[in-house]
């Protein structure tokens, strides 16, 4: 897999803030082609180690149907939603959208939460990737594979929204102090019934400091 063939965001393609306000995302729709797309999904669902999601709600465990997978490097274990989960290898494939992430960000990032919907009816509630592992000032990169689907925004205050599209191959950026001021959701919809994978990159503190 070529770097050069897999790769084709311009830096300057998405320069509008998508928030009006405390934080700043960036869209990026085409960051890797339709044909990658669908390469690099049929790797990642044949070739990781999926779980089904668990959350803690009330003092009893949640099973979900959405599927997850935690890369990282050694120690970058991540606890969210009362689960603490161990990090797995990283594969050649993801090293590569990492190093391109990393490039158009201009961070580093040591660990990626991946998350699998089967369909429009999995979805993600209001929440922010806030959890105390994770470095408050390091941007938070999005990458989507498959279907098209509806991602939103709500400031935690005055209740301010904003929606987008988040498409076949395309990247979303957040950067600080997003996580702090609003809520994200990915919304479901009974109008969709094609898989979605998402790889979320990140940067964490390792466990031993």
């Amino acid at each position: 897999m070529k770097q050069s063939s897999l790769f084709r965001a311009d830096p300057m393609q998405s320069r509008q803030n998508l928030l009006p306000k405390d934080g700043a995302a960036h869209y990026y729709p085409e960051f890797i082609s339709h044909h990658s797309s669908a390469k690099l999904m049929t790797q990642l669902v044949e070739s990781l180690p999926w779980e089904e999601d668990r959350l803690l709600m009330f003092g009893k465990v949640v099973t979900t149907r959405r599927k997850v997978v935690w890369i990282g490097d050694p120690k970058c274990d991540y606890t969210y939603s009362g689960i603490k989960r161990q990090s797995q290898k990283w594969t050649a494939e993801l090293l590569l959208v990492k190093g391109q992430l990393e490039d158009l960000t201009k961070s580093k990032f040591n660990s990626c939460l991946l998350n699998l919907y089967h369909d429009g009816l999995d979805g993600m509630g209001w929440h922010s990737d806030d959890e105390k592992e994770l470095d408050a000032k390091s941007p938070i990169a999005s990458l989507s594979l498959g279907a098209t689907r509806k991602f939103a925004f709500r400031h935690k205050k005055d209740k301010t929204t904003h929606s987008l599209l988040l498409e076949n191959g395309s990247a979303l950026i957040m950067h600080s102090p997003t996580q702090e001021h609003w809520h994200h959701a990915l919304l479901k919809t009974k109008k969709i019934d094609e898989p979605r994978i998402n790889l979320t990159f990140r940067n964490i503190t390792p466990n031993d400091q």
